[in-house]
């Protein structure tokens, strides 16, 4: 004699759950906020984003003096929420085809190596920031200090402007 046994009911629930949700992904992704719009990234930013373009030889001193307080910039950046303006300054002189920072901004990047990493963690994780660089085509891996004022930021990046 044989014995049957019943379809297993569990199949037709599931079954019909992931139908359900392949159905509604489209419909998520709709509510998405995109950042290829110039809107969606002002939304996401909220504050006006700056460049400027100069020499790190023409503001060492300033880039030192950032790089010097990394620590206290990165617990900003991870506290940043709303800022008046955000400045990209470019050290157009430091970028990677020019062979990167002078020497005295160099050995003071190579002091604070870990540090900067960190920032550049709290960057990526800091939408309005990571927005702002994103919207002027800087990789975070360029920033090589931050400088707060107020609510206000000066970004310095190794990298050119993109033309």
């Amino acid at each position: 004699m044989t014995t049957t046994k019943p379809p297993n009911s569990k199949w037709p629930h599931a079954l019909a759950a992931a139908t359900l949700l392949a159905a509604a992904l489209p419909a998520v992704a709709a509510f998405a906020q995109g950042t290829k719009s110039q809107e969606a990234v002002d939304a996401i930013i909220g504050s006006e984003v700056r460049q400027e373009e100069t020499s790190a030889e023409a503001v060492p001193d300033k880039v030192v003096a950032a790089i010097e307080k990394t620590a206290e910039s990165t617990k900003a950046v991870r506290t940043a929420t709303k800022l008046d303006q955000v400045d990209i300054v470019f050290l157009t002189d430091s970028a990677k085809t020019e062979g990167g920072p002078p020497p005295a901004i160099e050995s003071k990047v190579a002091e604070h190596r870990q540090e900067i990493e960190q920032l550049r963690d709290e960057i990526e994780g800091n939408a309005m920031l990571y927005h702002a660089l994103d919207s002027r085509q800087v990789l975070v891996e360029d920033v090589l200090a931050v400088s707060f004022d107020k609510a206000n930021v000066v970004i310095y990046a190794a990298a050119k402007p993109p033309r």
